[in-house]
């Protein structure tokens, strides 16, 4: 895995506003979550349900030192939706869901305030 957890690194180079633009970050609700142990990493395989448009994506996120399965069913996440597919292992992981590294390089998932629905693209 690599290092996430770096608060005084440098910003990335500058962007423009439509590069920002091609990123298609949508929220959704985790429907389903398993184990994934055939992960090189410790992962879990997470089903999120993006609304009509998008349906439910699957994905394997590396979070499994900060949540437990029996809690991730129901939470609200963020993740980009138009990158292409990653097979990991047995699993072809279809979003990306985004989280932060925290002191200890273990992932906190980013997650909206507020009651927007599954779908809804960041603003």
């Amino acid at each position: 895995m690599h290092k996430t957890f770096q608060p005084d690194a440098p910003a990335a180079p500058e962007i423009s506003f439509n590069d920002f633009l091609k990123v298609d970050i949508r929220l959704g609700t985790i429907v389903q979550a398993e184990a994934f142990p055939e992960a090189r990493n410790p992962s879990y395989r997470l089903w999120i349900d993006f609304g009509p448009a998008i349906g439910v994506k699957k994905s394997a996120a590396q979070i499994t030192a900060l949540y437990e399965l029996d809690e991730l069913v129901g939470r609200r996440v963020m993740a980009v939706v138009n990158f292409p597919p990653r097979q990991i292992g047995p699993v072809r992981s279809e979003v990306l869901v985004l989280g932060f590294g925290d002191a200890h390089d273990q992932i906190v998932l980013a997650k909206p305030d507020g009651d927007a629905p599954n779908g809804a693209r960041m603003a």
